[in-house]
């Protein structure tokens, strides 16, 4: 009976974080590159750090998918796989393993979590300006230069900040009953 109690909270805990990533993907600084300044980073972070690897992926990927179907959740308020097969879809798809390395980074040692943490981020800006790259028909050197750099320090700082927030949340999830993804 507990074991169901769990599953519950997790799964309404994975579709108000999915809510959480919709919401914070509004708030934006448009860019001449068009891909915009966003809180996305953070809150996908926070999403794997909070829910841990699997739930944490499956919130993102709610999120992604909701998106697909043409609800405005994406920057912008902006929806549709219009959007996922445009210039900054490969960033959102990027997303899915950012969280996931994120939520299983922090269930390992300190060390394992800024390893995964950065892959995350890493494959997320990989996969954005390879998306990028190709649908421009520009360089990747020239891609990297526009559509990721000028974001890295911006992301990394997000990165870091989310764990400080998902260790607050945690704490007081964990007061209220909640049990998230463990932390070693």
């Amino acid at each position: 009976m507990k074991r169901n109690r769990t599953s519950t909270k997790m799964i309404v805990l994975t579709g108000m974080f999915a809510a959480v990533l919709a919401a914070l993907s509004q708030i934006q600084i448009p860019m001449p590159s068009g891909v915009p300044v966003t809180l996305q980073t953070f809150a996908v972070a926070l999403t794997g750090y909070v829910l841990g690897w699997q739930y944490g992926l499956a919130s993102t990927a709610i999120y992604i998918l909701l998106g697909a179907i043409g609800l405005p959740v994406f920057a912008g308020f902006s929806g549709g796989a219009g959007v996922l097969a445009g210039a900054t879809g490969g960033f959102i798809w990027g997303f899915l393993f950012m969280a996931a390395l994120c939520g299983y980074g922090y269930s390992k040692k300190r060390i394992s979590l800024g390893v995964c943490s950065l892959a995350g981020l890493i494959i997320c800006h990989l996969l954005g300006v390879i998306q990028f790259m190709f649908l421009m028909q520009m360089s990747f050197a020239k891609s990297f230069l526009l559509v990721s750099l000028p974001y890295l320090l911006k992301d990394m700082i997000s990165v870091v900040a989310a764990y400080v927030v998902a260790k607050a949340i945690r704490a007081g999830l964990l007061a209220a009953g909640f049990s998230t993804a463990s932390r070693a």
